[in-house]
């Protein structure tokens, strides 16, 4: 008999939550709400939300909205959004995380005491979050993605190290004992541990979570940063790991000759998800149960 596990420990992270709470009970009231990017990098949800009112725009579009209101989703903004904010009389909804927010104001902070410094921040450019970083510095900050491109940093110029709060733990360290073998004895290190724990303590979960299993469906967005970290994991522990956006994905003939299926996720991925991708499996496979 087929068995199905949803792994309890997938879901919205804090963050998240809160921003589509904020969303959602602004929408109740009626009134028109911009979200300035996808509030999640979950093509459904945003989807959901959607259908409820929610309207996404990009920022140029946001340059010609005036008297209006806009939510700031998890990830945060640089200080230029609050700015045009203000010259267009636009009301701010700011969901930006209180993880991520910290890290803006001690990167910014570290700014303006050392402006020669080099700042830098391991991170997935363009991602919403780390512009929100980038933006604290002027965009001096040098952004790290992968710790190969740590060895063009100018070891005799002071370093001060951050991350993106979504990042491999593992990688970070690397990082750091490299800067740490190479800087200069005239110059200053400082690293700082930014990683939010409610995501890196997802690591060893889920690495537990896939291991157990002859089949992982990993439920995620493409576009999620901090799913192609936990979904690499899977893979690395169970090389039966699909990834996939939603139940439309599944293919029968995964589900042949295997005794139990382990559904897990993103901090981006919403519970009601990975429950459909459960009742598709069930509606494949009958005799399927948890």
């Amino acid at each position: 008999m087929l068995k199905i596990e949803i792994d309890n420990g997938s879901g919205f992270c804090f963050g998240v939550t809160t921003a589509i709470k904020k969303a959602e009970e602004e929408l109740a009231k009626g009134s028109t709400l911009y979200c300035l990017g996808d509030i999640v990098h979950n093509g459904m949800e945003c989807e959901r939300l959607k259908m409820l009112g929610l309207i996404t725009i990009t920022h140029e579009d946001m340059e010609t909205l005036h008297d209006a209101k806009v939510l700031l989703r998890a990830h945060g903004e640089p200080p230029e959004t609050y700015e045009l904010a203000k010259r267009n009389n636009i009301e701010i909804i700011d969901a930006t995380c209180p993880v991520v927010l910290q890290l803006q104001r001690r990167i910014l902070k570290q700014y303006e005491t050392c402006p020669d410094a080099q700042i830098v921040i391991f991170g997935k450019p363009g991602h919403a979050e780390v512009l929100g970083l980038v933006g604290q510095t002027q965009s001096r900050a040098i952004v790290v993605a992968h710790f190969e491109d740590v060895m063009n940093l100018d070891f005799n110029r002071d370093i001060y190290l951050y991350s993106q709060t979504t990042k491999s733990l593992d990688e970070f360290h690397r990082i750091i004992d490299y800067i740490q073998s190479h800087i200069s004895p005239k110059a200053t290190f400082k690293s700082f541990d930014t990683i939010c724990r409610q995501v890196a303590n997802r690591m060893p979960n889920v690495s537990s979570f896939a291991s157990r299993h002859d089949l992982v469906l990993f439920v995620c967005g493409r576009k999620s940063s901090n799913g192609r970290v936990l979904f690499d994991e899977c893979r690395r522990v169970n090389n039966n790991s699909r990834l996939i956006e939603g139940p439309e994905e599944i293919m029968p003939e995964w589900l042949d000759n295997i005794g139990t299926i382990g559904i897990c996720g993103a901090t981006s991925t919403p519970k009601w998800l990975m429950e459909q991708c459960r009742d598709a499996i069930v509606k494949l496979h009958p005799g399927a149960t948890e």
